[in-house]
């Protein structure tokens, strides 16, 4: 009698194995990871546009950065009776002025020479710096009676 219990049993459970998942069951696991990749995508894409604006302000910083330590430079080597704008930032020479050239600049911050877009000096203190990468444009301009500067950045057009 015991036998044949054991015998049915097993053959029950023979019965109700299952050999994998149905289709139902696979449909529904894709349909739930697809929602959470459409969740997830936007969210990652703002991570990754943010990480780039940190970074062209970290470059545009460094530039910065180099760029006054050089025009401090030149700004000490100036006579006492030189003009206030007698420093000038650019890629030439300018006649009857003292040049920090921006290729100086761009070595000394360790960033490409073409992205340094233009640059100005007033009275010995780098008063804009236009730092443009990977289709970004950074814009830093000089904070007046001493307080901070500002960093802008924009998508090139």
């Amino acid at each position: 009698m015991f036998a044949k219990l054991f015998e049915l049993r097993n053959k029950k459970l023979k019965d109700n194995k299952k050999k994998g998942f149905t289709l139902v069951e696979l449909i529904v696991v894709l349909v739930i990871l697809a929602i959470l990749a459409a969740l997830l995508i936007p969210t990652l894409t703002g991570y990754i546009n943010k990480a780039k604006e940190k970074s062209i302000v970290a470059e545009t910083r460094q530039a910065v950065m180099a760029a006054q330590t050089l025009v401090d430079e030149a700004y000490g080597k100036l006579d006492l009776t030189a003009a206030d704008n007698a420093i000038v930032i650019s890629t030439d020479a300018v006649e009857g002025k003292t040049v920090v050239k921006i290729s100086d600049i761009a070595t000394l911050a360790e960033v490409k020479e073409a992205n340094i877009t233009s640059a100005t000096v007033t009275a010995g203190k780098v008063m804009e710096l236009v730092y443009t990468n990977d289709g970004k444009t950074c814009t830093y301009k000089a904070g007046t009676d001493g307080g901070k500067g500002k960093y802008e950045v924009n998508d090139v057009k």
